[in-house]
């Protein structure tokens, strides 16, 4: 029989350090000739993201040593940060984007020289940006997502799409850099040419839509010089998003919208004329948040792999002649939003509720799938992992919750009968996103300890068809926060949770349904609030970035004509209704989410008497990337959750709460 202990005061083996050294995971899989390259989380190496090369014999090595950071600002969530080719002499050319100074260099890994650069620094507001590289060495070129600053604002830029010499003639010239369409589309995505080299197609759309509302379909003539021509909308609208277009090998252009209620795949012919491939009720794409990304790939033989499902995903091979769909075998339930093909072989990056996100390939001749990079390992005994359950919850007038519940665990210690443990809601961000049933050394840290997480997929969360993401319509800071209310306390109804002892926590996005939640509802005795927003009549007015600067006229409605919405729903406005302790955590330098919020936040909280703590990061954005600025947020969480349940924990230092 296991001893006893308080929940909460249960000793662990994952501390903070180990969770902080598992963050991330690989982004951005793709093939070279036979070599698989992705990107990788460098937590311990100032949070950059590392190159990595896995060679057709299976040796796998970092191709670029730091402080080189594969990563792209483009929309400042970024987007596809690099691409490769293989050659018959002087092995691969790899074309990446730099974070530091956000420009293009060339590489040859096999060579002698260091990477250099392809195109110019510009000292206009935020520079040049790049994405979504497609390298075309028979033009002698890459086709790229170009975002040029036209001035200091976050909104005073272009973006364009744009060929860039892969001789470096551009590297300090401008002129150089050939635009292939004009500017008169607010966001697009990179350029693909048709197998005939005689099409190109691309996404695009326009404020206010965020491109989980409404994309069109562009597709151009491509002339002999590379020049495009005849530009025209082929499908998508206002009211459809399509996050993914794809060419398949007899020139039809493959892509999944959302006409239905679900994003389901489609076959379209020269004339826009589409058929569904397997029309369904479940999700076989999801939100554009980061430019390029995918959710299929077409096959040498006409098939289609393709991430699909609802709620969870799995990795499928479609037969777009007969509709049939055939799943990989394997324990992954959530399978990111990259896949490459190459011959039989799909790759991708899953995870499950028991390992970490890994780079698995699927032999589609074979049918035999295997872990190929990245491989989890456990650092602990398995039995210090939760094992979460998928819940559907009811909300205020019966509608679904989607939620996963992960008690406390341990094979150390048992909670007493008479004692029911603490909880955290966690709010995940977007809040067009959702929380992934996978393990997270995280949420681990937690329950290991003996205080439960319940992640809310609230309304407005994806993976559960267009209908349930547009509940957040206009509703935001309500249906969220209902939600999350919800859940809490049928738990605590249930039995589950100690209704005195639940918390709440979220970033980004999540930052806001907490904070909302704190100042709006009596549920929880603490929260953790990071890199939040927290006014929106500020965050709406100018303080936030272009990409999601009209994000809250669909989320709250026109800032012109709902005011006193603005008003009332923001934190800012009722920090007399905040009762509670909480943690506030921010990174410096975030351009989304900046510090000014909280920093006006905490002046309209001065003299009220609340405790709390502030603790800001030198040199972290959005999303905190560094080892020891997710040791220090972790630690203080606990901290926080230890002082106001009566926790009596000593492994980590005291966070100081002031009033």
């Amino acid at each position: 029989m296991l001893p006893t202990g308080a929940y909460g005061t249960w000793p662990s083996p994952i501390d903070a350090t180990l969770a902080a050294s598992h963050d991330g995971r690989p982004e951005y899989v793709s093939t070279v000739g036979d070599e698989v390259w992705w990107t990788e989380p460098r937590p311990a190496e100032a949070g950059r993201r590392a190159l990595i090369r896995r060679r057709a014999d299976g040796d796998t090595e970092c191709v670029l040593p730091a402080p080189w950071n594969v990563r792209s600002r483009v929309i400042e969530y970024g987007g596809v940060p690099w691409t490769g080719t293989g050659r018959a002499e002087g092995g691969p050319l790899i074309v990446f984007v730099h974070f530091a100074d956000q420009r293009l260099y060339a590489y040859a890994p096999d060579g002698p020289d260091e990477p250099w650069p392809l195109t110019p620094v510009s000292a206009v507001g935020g520079g040049l940006r790049w994405a979504d590289p497609q390298l075309h060495p028979d033009r002698g070129e890459v086709w790229c997502v170009l975002e040029e600053f036209t001035g200091e604002g976050p909104t005073e830029l272009r973006r364009v799409i744009a060929a860039v010499p892969l001789d470096g003639s551009a590297a300090d010239d401008r002129g150089a850099v050939r635009e292939l369409t004009d500017d008169s589309r607010r966001f697009v995505t990179g350029a693909k040419l048709s197998p005939d080299g005689r099409r190109a197609a691309w996404i695009a759309w326009d404020h206010p839509r965020m491109p989980w509302d409404g994309t069109e379909v562009m597709v151009a003539d491509v002339a002999e010089d590379g020049t495009f021509h005849r530009t025209r909308v082929f499908g998508g609208g206002p009211e459809e998003s399509v996050p993914q277009i794809e060419w398949d090998a007899d020139g039809h252009l493959l892509l999944a919208g959302d006409r239905s209620g679900w994003w389901n795949l489609y076959r379209a012919d020269p004339h826009g004329d589409t058929v569904a491939l397997h029309p369904g009720e479940e999700e076989f794409a999801g939100p554009l948040w980061k430019i390029g990304l995918s959710w299929f790939r077409p096959l040498d033989n006409g098939l289609i792999a393709t991430i699909h499902g609802r709620g969870t995903t799995t990795l499928g091979i479609l037969d777009p002649q007969t509709g049939e769909l055939v799943d990989a075998a394997g324990p992954w339930t959530e399978w990111a939003e990259t896949l490459a093909v190459h011959g039989s072989r799909v790759i991708g990056v899953a995870a499950s509720p028991y390992s970490s996100y890994e780079v698995v390939e699927l032999d589609t001749a074979t049918g035999r799938t295997r872990v190929i990079g990245s491989p989890h390992e456990d650092a602990v005994d398995p039995a210090y992992y939760p094992r979460p359950e998928e819940r559907t919850f009811t909300g205020p007038g019966g509608r679904e919750i989607h939620a996963h519940v992960h008690p406390p665990r341990s094979p150390d210690r048992t909670g007493p009968e008479d004692e029911r443990p603490p909880y955290v809601v966690w709010a995940h961000g977007g809040p067009t996103g959702h929380a992934a049933l996978v393990l997270d050394l995280e949420i681990a840290y937690f329950t290991s300890r003996g205080i439960g997480v319940a992640e809310v997929n609230y309304g407005g969360s994806t993976g559960h068809g267009r209908a349930y993401r547009n509940r957040l319509r206009e509703q935001w800071g309500v249906v969220d926060v209902e939600d999350c209310a919800a859940v809490a306390e049928a738990l605590a109804d249930e039995g589950t949770a100690d209704r005195r002892r639940l918390a709440i926590r979220g970033g980004s996005a999540g930052g806001w349904t907490a904070a909302a939640s704190l100042t709006g509802t009596d549920v929880y005795a603490c929260g953790t609030v990071i890199y939040p927003i927290l006014d929106l009549t500020g965050w709406g007015s100018g303080e936030t970035h272009d990409f999601e600067s009209r994000y809250l006229e669909s989320l709250v409605g026109p800032l012109a004509e709902v005011p006193d919405r603005y008003r009332e729903r923001s934190p800012i406005s009722r920090t007399d209704r905040l009762t509670t302790p909480f943690l506030l955590l921010q990174g410096l330098d975030d351009p989304i989410c900046p510090p000014v919020q909280c920093e006006r936040f905490l002046a309209a909280l001065d003299g009220k008497g609340i405790p709390h703590a502030y603790l800001t990061f030198e040199g972290e954005g959005h999303g905190f990337r560094r080892a020891d600025t997710m040791v220090r947020a972790l630690e203080a969480e606990l901290s926080l959750y230890g002082q106001t349940f009566g926790l009596d924990r000593t492994d980590v230092p005291p966070l100081e709460l002031k009033k």
